[in-house]
């Protein structure tokens, strides 16, 4: 099966803060819209036009939900998060925790702790976990891709899938996760388009794995 084609375009804001991205997945061209910031104000602002946009639907809202941070090299480092991404439809936001004003906004401590959303992503405990140790952040409600899976399709060895396997699967989308990438500086103050759109990619393809095995669409 040939990779699905990813495309992203710079809108090159002239902002010390921030910036936004159109990241286009598929032949059929689903367009992410992925805000990149070091802002708390603008991640804060990201989370109220989240819940305004689907303030219908609000219980049971489905997010996917990663992170990513510097690989260490040593046994005795680890690196903090870097990169928190969270992904609701076509809206992606990359908060750069390291790099923020306020790593932890009481609007985004707010939306991680309500009990009504779902944060779906593969390996999630891990970086629900890390989230608490870096940043005290808590995420109330997550659910694991491959455990959803498992029950879902009841196949256990699903419990061990990686989201490429998953997305390959239930989404019929072969995603590549190259390790250049995912080995990179994600401390940078800059991320590279390469970044922003493996960032995007990750969340979103966790965001629909989950909406289509929870909901069934």
């Amino acid at each position: 099966m040939e990779g699905t084609q990813i495309t992203i375009v710079d809108h090159e804001l002239s902002s010390e803060t921030h910036n936004l991205y159109d990241v286009q997945i598929g032949s059929a061209a689903a367009t992410i819209e992925t805000l990149v910031t070091n802002s708390a104000s603008m991640a804060s602002s990201w989370i109220s036009d989240t819940e305004r946009i689907h303030r219908q639907n609000l219980r049971g809202l489905i997010v996917g939900l990663d992170v990513e941070w510097r690989p260490s090299f040593s046994r005795n480092i680890e690196n903090p998060v870097a990169t928190l991404q969270l992904c609701v439809a076509r809206r992606c936001l990359v908060f750069q925790l390291i790099h923020a004003d306020d790593s932890a906004p009481t609007s985004l401590a707010d939306f991680l702790r309500n009990p009504d959303y779902r944060f779906v992503g593969v390996g999630v405990a891990a970086d629900v976990e890390k989230l608490l140790l870096d940043y005290q952040l808590s995420v109330r409600n997550a659910v694991d891709l491959g455990d959803l899976a498992a029950r879902v399709r009841d196949d256990r060895s699903l419990k061990s899938a990686g989201l490429k396997g998953l997305a390959r699967l239930v989404l019929g989308m072969e995603i590549e996760k190259p390790k250049r990438i995912t080995m990179g500086r994600w401390d940078n103050r800059w991320l590279t388009s390469d970044q922003v759109r493996y960032a995007c990619v990750d969340a979103f393809v966790s965001f629909e794995i989950g909406k289509k095995l929870i909901n069934g669409d």
